[in-house]
């Protein structure tokens, strides 16, 4: 949860002064974008696709990418805020506390960029464990004791009618560590991230995914934030780049193989040199055949539109970091949902040619 004072020594931490929108030197509105990992690997690929020239999609739009490293999820919000970036990957658990304690943040999620649930539970392939009630009083892996999964695997409990209390979560450390805890039968299940869970079969280690309870899937995970006066001032812009988007998203989920590599002509120093080309290509396909298909709506999702979300789906959002930071009074805080998100760029990002996007995809070599 983000305080006052964190909010205060994040924004001096980076400026409180105003930029205007950056451009290149022809003259094309670059969107800087928020990197709180400060790596930028083929995990983006879904984004950094359509700059390359092949395509073009951000081009035709007039706009560019342009990723900005930051040391956390607080400094890259912190830096949408205080213009030294334009946008980056919202955290709800971060953003909605923030919003709540300082509304001068003047930050709006509107371009819902992971419209699926990136929460996993996965079990050794081998495990007799089929479904989530089957993990009631079983030892559920979690990386440390703060670890946002205790609170997932608590929401997807409430959902199936399961008890809450009393849940046996073991920390085991991430990735490696997880998945020697699992083989090694120290915990029967884990609960992690999708792109965890696809570092872990890159090393070889065989992995189930349990079906998540169906109302818990349809919540999205990551949103683009954008500055409320950007929106107002540069409306067209931001439109743009969010369609560009939407196009490489498009393009990425079809045809995962030619994005990453792409990804790799555009952004050479990304990939692994301590690997072979082939095996850096099968750690990272594996690391995102699940997170693929989060990129998506569901086929029978009412709304297929790309970016867009729900009045429903916040608050819901919001009654899940109210319980997970301890902060009941958080509803009543943040008031009207409009106050965090917004889909009235949405119809106008996805008016371009799918199908078009997709034969290209299907077609396309570098």
């Amino acid at each position: 949860m983000v305080n006052r004072r964190e909010f205060a020594l994040g924004a001096a931490s980076l400026g409180l002064f105003t930029l205007a929108p950056g451009a290149n030197a022809q003259g094309k509105r670059v969107f800087r974008a928020a990197n709180p990992n400060a790596v930028l690997d083929a995990q983006q690929a879904f984004l950094t696709c359509g700059r390359h020239p092949k395509l073009g999609y951000f081009e035709a739009e007039g706009v560019d990418l342009e990723y900005v490293n930051m040391s956390s999820i607080v400094q890259a919000m912190m830096s949408i805020a205080t213009n030294q970036a334009d946008t980056g990957s919202l955290a709800p658990a971060l953003y909605l506390p923030a919003i709540a304690k300082e509304r001068s943040l003047g930050l709006i999620a509107a371009y819902n960029w992971l419209p699926r649930n990136a929460n996993i539970v996965v079990v050794n392939a081998d495990s007799p464990i089929k479904s989530i009630k089957d993990t009631v009083g079983k030892r559920i892996g979690i990386r440390n004791q703060g670890d946002g999964g205790i609170v997932q695997l608590q929401l997807m409990y409430s959902e199936l009618g399961l008890p809450t209390t009393d849940i046996n979560f073991v920390p085991v450390g991430d990735v490696g560590l997880a998945a020697t805890a699992l083989k090694d039968g120290r915990v029967d299940a884990f609960v992690t991230f999708d792109t965890v869970g696809g570092r872990i079969e890159a090393l070889g280690f065989a992995l189930r995914y349990l079906p998540l309870p169906p109302q818990y899937a349809r919540l999205g995970s990551g949103w683009f934030g954008f500055r409320k006066s950007d929106i107002k001032e540069h409306r067209a812009q931001v439109v743009s780049f969010c369609r560009a988007a939407a196009k490489s998203t498009l393009f990425a989920y079809t045809n995962l193989s030619q994005a990453i590599s792409i990804h790799w002509a555009l952004y050479p120093d990304s990939r692994p040199k301590s690997k072979s080309e082939d095996e850096s290509r099968r750690e990272i396909e594996t690391i995102l055949s699940q997170r693929r298909n989060n990129w998506i709506r569901w086929p029978d999702d009412v709304d297929q539109r790309f970016g867009a979300s729900t009045a429903a789906e916040w608050k819901s959002m919001i009654e899940i970091t109210a319980k997970s930071t301890n902060t009941p009074q958080l509803p009543q805080q943040i008031g009207d949902v409009s106050n965090v998100f917004t889909n009235e760029l949405v119809d106008e990002i996805n008016r371009f040619d799918r199908n078009a996007v997709i034969r290209q995809a299907r077609e396309f070599r570098l």
